[in-house]
């Protein structure tokens, strides 16, 4: 049996943005499960990782189309997802299960991530070598349907101080924590609570300004 940690979900997510960042593996399968019902309760499926910490986490993060999550959201989505895994059974042993939402330090899973996150600092990693490396930070200038573009924070010398990165090429990309995105991201949040959209249709909970899931807790699962 699985425990379930809970975070932060609405509206039905039609979900032409699709993720250019997949699971591989156990999290693949995994995804493949969950992602059809999360869509039925009107979410997007943002990552999945089975990890060894507590014996076996399977972390699920979560999030409504503009952004946002509750924990009584989150609840929602471990109350409805953990009986489906419990039937198709595709984790061997016991497991704890967390669904969470991205925190303010999200993972950069969609091409309208990059573009929502215009201006903050994030950290890529390519499946290629790009000038001669594959770990690149830096404020996220621009994107498109195929590229994006960052310029480093941390100048190298040698290194070119404008990157463009191809979204095939991408294997993992986060945002870095910073004020700058604390700020905006609460700023955000406050535009939906009000009723008032930002300009890229995003927000995070407050409760979240530490880059932490909120959580709650069921039986474990095997």
């Amino acid at each position: 049996m699985t425990e379930i940690q809970a975070d932060k979900v609405v509206t039905a997510a039609s979900d032409a943005d699709d993720r250019i960042i997949r699971e591989t593996g156990i999290d693949a399968k995994v995804a493949g499960i969950v992602e059809p019902v999360l869509n039925t309760l009107g979410f997007r499926l943002v990552r999945v990782r089975l990890s060894g910490l507590n014996g076996q986490t399977l972390q699920i993060m979560v999030e409504r189309p503009d952004g946002t999550m509750t924990v009584d959201e989150c609840e929602l989505v471990s109350r409805t997802v953990a009986p489906v895994l419990d039937v198709e059974d595709p984790i061997n042993g016991r497991y704890h299960l967390e669904i969470s939402s991205p925190g303010i330090d999200r993972p950069l899973v969609r091409k309208s991530d990059f573009s929502n996150w215009a201006g903050h600092i994030a950290k890529i990693e390519t499946s290629i070598m790009i000038e001669g490396r594959r770990k690149f930070r830096g404020r996220i200038v621009s994107s498109d349907d195929e590229v994006v573009v960052i310029e480093s924070d941390q100048m190298t010398y040698g290194q070119e101080p404008t990157v463009r990165i191809a979204f095939d090429t991408i294997a993992d990309a986060r945002l870095v924590l910073t004020d700058e995105l604390i700020r905006d991201a609460l700023r955000k949040d406050k535009a939906i609570r009000e009723g008032r959209i930002p300009d890229d249709n995003l927000g995070l909970d407050p409760d979240m300004a530490s880059g932490e899931a909120g959580s709650a807790d069921e039986a474990d699962r095997k």
